[in-house]
């Protein structure tokens, strides 16, 4: 969700959200857990494996590149805490340093950083028109060049106004919202800020695959035709954030009576194919 690709995604959500168009159950090769939190504390997240991303996106690219209309804040347990076993993460309607908006952006760069693995968040999310909750990965160092150039994997995304669906992206120099070019997926549940699921995504060198729930919706391969289709060969961390507004979540306005909203996260679990 980097870059203002999603006024172009929305177009075409109708023709490439499907119901279930793989039904193969998780891979069995990635038995090693190497990372994990489970948030069985309470306070801050967890600072040896979580940072914050703060600002407003300002001066260099304000709403993050994506006219997001929220303040990510650092350290402020309104806005991103652990408690009862879980992670919130807390968009709220409130004045905060120049912004009508507060939430929190959380990163586990140089603390949680991969290149291949099965990744699973256990995530209950937002609801509310103007929302926009993600689940994704950036690449720590960006060796192919600035955005797409060194690729993007959306684990997790959804945006209020569409309250029963999710989605799974790649983007990449090839394969980006910017060219409409974009590799997305979704699938359609009835209770998404209701009940948590898990959202996974398993990822080798030659495919990144997404599921939700252990159902395989959506497979990105690789082409063997270089790092504009393929920079899936570096490290990358997570991102997890509740945007509010901007070209995707924003599309048909904010609804300021929904706020406080949260993104719950059970749990956040890393394998590895190494015995």
């Amino acid at each position: 969700m980097n870059t203002s690709y999603k006024n172009l995604l929305i177009t075409c959500c109708s023709l490439i959200l499907v119901c279930c168009s793989c039904t193969d159950s998780a891979q069995t090769g990635f038995k090693k857990l190497v990372w994990s939190d489970e948030f069985n504390y309470n306070g801050l997240p967890d600072s040896t494996k979580w940072s914050y991303e703060e600002g407003n996106g300002c001066p260099k690219i304000c709403g993050w590149g994506n006219n997001e209309k929220e303040y990510y804040t650092a350290k402020r347990p309104e806005n991103a805490r652990v408690e009862n076993g879980r992670l919130i993460i807390e968009a709220r309607k409130e004045n905060f340093k120049g912004s009508s908006y507060t939430s929190a952006r959380l990163v586990s760069k140089n603390k949680g950083d991969w290149k291949y693995g099965r990744f699973e968040i256990k995530a209950k999310i937002s609801k509310g028109k103007g929302t926009w909750p993600a689940v994704w990965m950036m690449p720590t160092h960006w060796e192919y060049g600035d955005w797409p150039h060194s690729g993007e994997i959306d684990i997790m995304e959804n945006v209020g106004y569409m309250p029963d669906s999710v989605f799974g992206s790649i983007h990449t120099g090839a394969y980006n919202g910017m060219k409409g070019t974009q590799k997305t997926k979704g699938l359609k549940f009835s209770d998404l800020a209701d009940n948590f699921h898990v959202y996974a995504l398993e990822w080798t060198a030659e495919t990144i695959s997404f599921f939700v729930d252990d159902q395989k919706y959506h497979v990105f391969k690789n082409e063997h035709t270089g790092t504009e289709a393929w920079p899936f060969d570096r490290a990358f961390h997570f991102i997890f954030n509740i945007a509010v507004g901007g070209n995707w979540g924003g599309k048909y306005g904010i609804d300021d009576n929904s706020f406080p909203q949260r993104l719950e996260i059970d749990y956040v679990r890393v394998y590895s194919d190494q015995k």
